[in-house]
C-alpha cells in the first residue's frame, strides 16, 4: 500500500463523496469503493446537515467493513449516540437532551433514516475509535491531546467505547471522561468571559463566551494568537466582533498545542476556500474539513509517508 487518503467531514454529502473517491482513484468493486494502492481514512461527522445521509453511511461502512477504509468518531456521531440513548431506560430522558436546538441539529438524520436504520448505524457509531495512531501518521476528529487520550485509555481500556456505562460517563458533565471526549471530538476552548471579554455569535448564531484554541499552532503565546475567531463572527448586537487583546495566556491554556513531529490530520473546524498555510495547515498538522455541507469542497489529504505536511497533497473535489 502506498498511503492513506484522509477525508474530511462529509455531513450527508454522498454525491460529493462519490466524486471525490472517483477522483482519488477508487473504483466500485463488489459493491464498495476500493483502491488497491491506498486506503481511505474518514475523520468522522458523516451525518447531520446534508440530504444524502443514508447513502454516505452505506458507502463508508461498506468500505470500513471491507478493509478499504478506517474511520474515527466525530462529535456528530457521539451526539447521535446520546440523542438515541434513553437513560435511565424507560425514563423518557436521553443522554443528549431533546431540546429545540438539538432537535434541529438531528432532524435530517431522524427524517432520512427509518427507526431500524438509525438503530443499526448508531450501534455502529458506538464501536468507532476516538483516534488512530498509525505510527508515522495520526488522525483524530478535532484535537490530538495526549493527556485526554491517556484519560480515555484509563477509563475505557482502549480508544473505543465498550459499554453503555462508559457512554453514560462520557456524557456526564463534570466527569474526567466527559472533559477528555470534549477535547478530542470538539477541541479545547479558552474562556473570554473570564477575562471580561464579551461573548461572540458564531456561524450558527449561537452566543459563545469561549473560543476554540488553535492547538495546531505551537508558536501561539497570546490570546489573540491562540483563540480561533472567524471574520464572520459578530458581537451580540450584530456588529463586527473586535480583535482580541494581545495578552499572555497561561501555561495550562498553552498545554493543548501540538509540538510533536508526527503528522496529525483532523477535521471539525469548517474551513473555507483552499487550504492556507498556518490557518489550515502547519508543518505537522492539517485540517481536512472545508465545509462540504455549506457550499465548500469535500477535501482529502493524500499522505504517502511524508514527515511534514505538503500543501500539494491536498485534494479538493471538483
Amino acid at each position: 500500500m502506498q498511503g492513506y487518503d484522509i477525508i474530511g467531514d462529509i455531513h450527508g454529502c454522498a454525491s460529493a463523496l462519490h466524486t471525490l473517491l472517483t477522483e482519488l482513484g477508487y473504483q466500485r468493486k463488489d459493491g464498495t469503493f476500493t483502491n488497491p494502492e491506498r486506503q481511505a481514512i474518514f475523520v468522522g461527522d458523516l451525518v447531520d446537515r446534508g440530504s444524502e445521509q443514508l447513502r454516505v453511511l452505506e458507502i463508508v461502512k461498506d468500505m470500513v467493513d471491507g478493509g478499504h477504509a478506517q474511520i474515527v468518531m466525530g462529535n456528530h456521531e457521539f451526539n447521535a449516540i446520546g440523542y438515541a440513548t434513553e437513560h435511565p431506560a424507560g425514563s423518557g430522558r436521553h443522554l443528549r437532551e431533546h431540546s429545540d436546538k438539538n432537535n434541529r441539529q438531528h432532524r435530517q438524520f431522524v427524517d432520512q433514516l427509518t427507526d431500524d436504520q438509525r438503530a443499526h448505524y448508531v450501534q455502529w457509531f458506538t464501536t468507532l475509535p476516538l483516534w488512530l495512531d498509525l505510527g508515522d501518521l495520526r488522525v483524530v476528529h478535532a484535537c490530538w491531546h495526549e493527556h485526554s487520550m491517556r484519560t480515555v485509555e484509563r477509563q475505557l481500556g482502549s480508544n473505543c467505547f465498550s459499554s453503555l456505562d462508559q457512554i453514560v460517563d462520557a456524557s456526564t458533565k463534570g466527569s474526567d471522561l466527559y472533559q477528555a471526549i470534549e477535547v478530542l471530538l470538539k477541541g479545547p476552548e479558552i474562556s473570554l468571559t473570564a477575562r471580561q471579554i464579551p461573548p461572540f455569535k458564531d456561524k450558527d448564531d449561537h452566543l459563545r463566551g469561549e473560543a476554540r484554541i488553535r492547538w495546531w499552532d505551537n508558536s501561539a503565546t497570546t490570546l489573540r494568537q491562540i483563540a480561533e475567531i472567524s471574520d464572520t463572527f459578530t458581537a451580540a448586537d450584530g456588529t463586527p466582533y473586535p480583535p482580541l487583546p494581545d495578552v499572555e495566556i497561561t501555561p495550562e491554556e498553552r498545554s493543548y498545542t501540538y509540538s510533536e513531529r508526527i503528522p496529525v490530520l483532523y477535521g471539525h473546524y469548517w474551513r473555507t476556500g483552499s487550504p492556507r498555510h498556518t490557518r489550515d495547515w502547519t508543518a505537522h498538522c492539517a485540517c481536512v474539513d472545508f465545509s462540504a455541507a455549506k457550499g465548500g469542497k469535500l477535501t482529502a489529504y493524500r499522505w504517502s509517508g511524508e514527515s511534514t505536511i505538503q500543501a500539494e497533497n491536498y485534494w479538493q473535489s471538483g
